[in-house]
């Protein structure tokens, strides 16, 4: 919003004040000047090494690791533990890596990365113009979209995120109103992961928040795939069961005459009764136990049971 709608900009302009304000205690806190610190929020001021050597922002100008610490060797700090005297001169320095996000970010930003997710992103939504309905390539398209445009610059890191976020969320949505045999639900938990490793720290909230924040939401993505596979393999279970009506419904299934079948009468199957024929035109004594064949409408046609021939049924 601009200043004359209200919102958006005062909002802006407040929190660079604030940060400003917190840039300069923090410098004179530390017998900086709080002037020029300040400028580095509100001007944008940049400085070379000499110059902020000059103006007492920094201490040491060193042209590599080791000078600094033969250079800092020996002196006086103060620390929350109080004062102590720097040893660095025989120091061992260790290489700290990238950490997951940062590394992710570098991957995801490597020119020849960017360019081949930017063009699966384009072709993946050509295909899915142009054949609907499948799905994948849709919602792989959409998520190489959007990281390629990351990669090349385009996107802020905070509005790639929020685009991934969103996205996850339409796409879990539409999964739960158009099943597609769990496309588009993947799709989603795969972009709302992306889319939480890439949200921004903001620096006014305490970092182990938004790690915590962050596992948290990486465990409900991978519990929510999980949820999601069990559902899709019970659907396909599902799938697999015969149809329960139709001529094969009761086919071998065993029952008992109620009454003579001469050749047609009632049949009990499955605890219910059913108006069965013969099969073959024989009659079929009460208390005989029978075979179905096939239903017929609402007539199941049975034979008899030979395998108990000699031994009539229970009633059932």
């Amino acid at each position: 919003m601009s200043a004359d709608g209200g919102g958006m900009e005062a909002a802006d302009q407040k929190t660079i004040k604030f940060l400003a304000e917190h840039m300069r205690s923090i410098a004179q806190e530390n017998g900086r000047p709080g002037d020029i610190a300040e400028k580095f929020v509100l001007e944008n001021l940049s400085l070379g090494n000499e110059a902020a050597l000059q103006q007492g922002i920094i201490d040491v100008n060193a042209k590599d690791l080791q000078e600094l610490l033969n250079v800092i060797d020996g002196r006086e700090v103060i620390t929350a533990a109080g004062k102590i005297n720097l040893d660095t001169a025989n120091a061992e320095t260790i290489h700290l890596g990238m950490n997951p996000e940062e590394q992710l970010t570098h991957i995801i930003s490597d020119p020849t990365l960017a360019v081949i997710f930017l063009m699966l992103g384009i072709y993946g939504l050509i295909i899915a113009f142009s054949s609907p309905g499948f799905m994948l390539p849709e919602v792989l398209g959409s998520i190489s979209l959007i990281l390629g445009l990351f990669g090349l610059g385009l996107f802020e890191v905070n509005l790639t995120a929020g685009l991934l976020i969103v996205l996850g969320i339409v796409l879990l949505i539409t999964e739960l109103f158009t099943p597609t045999y769990g496309v588009l639900g993947i799709g989603g938990i795969v972009s709302m992961i992306l889319g939480i490793a890439f949200l921004p720290v903001e620096p006014l909230m305490p970092g182990d928040w938004f790690a915590s924040f962050r596992g948290m939401a990486i465990g409900v993505g991978i519990v929510g795939a999980g949820f999601l596979f069990i559902v899709l393999k019970g659907i396909l279970n599902l799938r697999k069961i015969k149809p329960m009506q139709g001529p094969g419904e009761f086919a071998a299934d065993e029952g008992i005459t109620i009454e003579p079948l001469e050749p047609s009468g009632l049949v009990k199957i499955r605890g219910e009764i059913w108006r069965a024929t013969s099969m073959s035109g024989e009659t079929i004594p009460a208390d005989t136990k029978i075979k179905v064949v096939k239903r017929d409408n609402i007539q199941l046609l049975v034979e008899k049971d030979n395998r108990s021939a000699d031994n009539p049924a229970d009633n059932q």
